[in-house]
C-alpha cells in the first residue's frame, strides 16, 4: 500500500458501505470487463491538459522576497494573526496604486 499524505482521511467501515451503496444505485460501479477494458490517459493526447496535477499556474504569481521591517511595524500585523503577509501585501498594492503617474 502506498505512503499516504499526513491529513488523508480514510473512509471506516461503515463509511465505506455507504459509499458502495451510493455508486451502486447511481450505478456508477464498474465491472471487471469495464476495468479491463480502460485505456491510460496518455493515449488521449487531446486530454492531456487534464492530465496536470496540482494547482494551476497563475498567472501573476506573488514572487518570494526578504524585506527587513521595524520590530514594532512587524508586530503590529503579526497580532492580526494568519493572512499577515497577505494584509502587508494588500496595503502595498493599494499604495502602488494611488501613487502611480
Amino acid at each position: 500500500m502506498p505512503k499516504l499524505k499526513s491529513g488523508t482521511i480514510i473512509p471506516t467501515d461503515e463509511e465505506n458501505i455507504t459509499i458502495t451503496e451510493q455508486a451502486h444505485s447511481d450505478d456508477t460501479v464498474l465491472t471487471d470487463q469495464q476495468l479491463a477494458t480502460m485505456k491510460p490517459i496518455s493515449e488521449f493526447p487531446e486530454l492531456e491538459v487534464l492530465a496536470k496535477r496540482g494547482r494551476p499556474h497563475k498567472m501573476n504569481p506573488k514572487q518570494s522576497t526578504t524585506i527587513r521591517l521595524d520590530a514594532e511595524v512587524l508586530g503590529f500585523f503579526k497580532q492580526h494573526g494568519k493572512g499577515w503577509q497577505t494584509e502587508i501585501n494588500d496595503i502595498l498594492r493599494d499604495y502602488v496604486q494611488e501613487h502611480r503617474s
